[in-house]
């Protein structure tokens, strides 16, 4: 195929912290192969900031805009040959270049709660946009191509007929990080790194602190409400969760090489990249056994019924009872995920797009 000019949207990008849509975009972009012309799409310019330095760019409306829906419009006047979303919801109508769309997971048709930080009019119509399969048939339809980050949604992807497009594979993945000391001590410590949305069930890990011993501490690494902190703390002994309220990368990473696992309850899940993030650095996991952990996880984690305080306890010492290997075992597990692959998986679809269109 010869050389393409190829969009990539980066206007997911956070500015400041990445969130996990964010990461995806950034991790993929710092790992394109250089056999196309790349393009970066973005709304504010201090977006580049945590993309690669001297890539050329564009300047597009936030995909926030009520005009997304004929961003393409836009787009037309740069002369690309195809563009890479690693959101769903790029609009489509009128285009004259490949596109290849992304859907992270369907989390959100089982968990209805919107995301805080949008505005109502967005969480209104985030609402209303998942309460029936049309809207996201429509979109991932208008593309030429669509991308998941795990094998588990692209089942899903295919159970529910949301789309006639062909669905690759590109994983998530966490950046390079220092492993645990070899000789380093292990800690009577449990991580938890994410949100506290009911859904994510933070309260059955505290609920089995108090089954562990006392001498046992759950981290929780994200920012919290005062009420949700205040809940967790009545189930669990006094001190046994330690709250970091927004810990930095560097107080995450430090605070998971000394811990003995980490866990997560959560009963659905899109991907769970703070699993590779732990394994990667040779922290073991206990997780929720859900489909996604267990394409994540597979023989190197431990996995527990998230009904069931007993059941994080008892998995917590089958853990501890293999804990050496385990750690070993995570190490390899982890090394599937690279954002190098993720990357190159991205391209393949972007040219396959294209190559289709070209034959339409």
């Amino acid at each position: 195929m010869s050389r393409l000019r190829v969009g990539i949207d980066c206007r997911y990008v956070r500015i400041g912290r990445h969130d996990g849509i964010s990461r995806f975009t950034a991790g993929v972009v710092a790992h394109l192969p250089d056999r196309h012309d790349f393009v970066l799409l973005v709304n504010d310019e201090r977006q580049l900031e945590s993309l690669p330095a001297g890539m050329p760019w564009e300047l597009l409306p936030d995909p926030t805009d009520a005009g997304e829906p004929f961003v393409a419009r836009r787009v037309n006047r740069l002369g690309l040959d195809a563009v890479f979303s690693p959101m769903q919801t790029m609009g489509s109508r009128g285009r004259d270049y490949a596109l290849v769309l992304t859907l992270h997971d369907l989390i959100y048709y089982r968990n209805r709660t919107p995301p805080r930080e949008f505005s109502w009019p967005i969480r209104l119509g985030w609402r209303v946009f998942h309460l029936s399969w049309a809207p996201q048939r429509f979109l991932l339809n208008g593309a030429d191509g669509v991308v998941t980050v795990s094998e588990t949604t692209a089942g899903l992807i295919a159970d529910h007929r949301l789309t006639k497009r062909p669905v690759t594979v590109a994983y998530n993945a966490a950046d390079p990080a220092e492993p645990r000391p070899a000789d380093g001590t292990r800690a009577k410590t449990l991580v938890y790194m994410g949100s506290f949305m009911p859904y994510k069930n933070v309260e059955t890990l505290a609920a089995a602190l108090p089954l562990l011993g006392a001498d046992w501490v759950l981290h929780c690494m994200s920012r919290v409400s005062a009420a949700v902190r205040a809940r967790l703390e009545r189930l669990a002994p006094a001190g046994a969760i330690v709250f970091h309220d927004g810990a930095s990368d560097e107080e995450y990473r430090s605070v998971l090489r000394s811990a003995t696992a980490l866990a997560t309850a959560s009963y659905d899940e899109g991907f769970g990249i703070p699993l590779v993030e732990a394994m990667g650095v040779g922290t073991p996991v206990v997780v929720s056994d859900i489909p996604i952990f267990r394409e994540i996880g597979g023989d190197a984690a431990e996995y527990f019924d998230p009904s069931s305080p007993s059941a994080v306890a008892a998995a917590v010492r089958r853990l501890e009872a293999r804990w050496d290997a385990a750690s070993r075992d995570s190490v390899v597990q982890a090394a599937r995920f690279r954002w190098a692959d993720s990357a190159e998986q991205v391209v393949r679809a972007v040219e396959q797009a294209v190559a289709r269109r070209g034959a339409r």
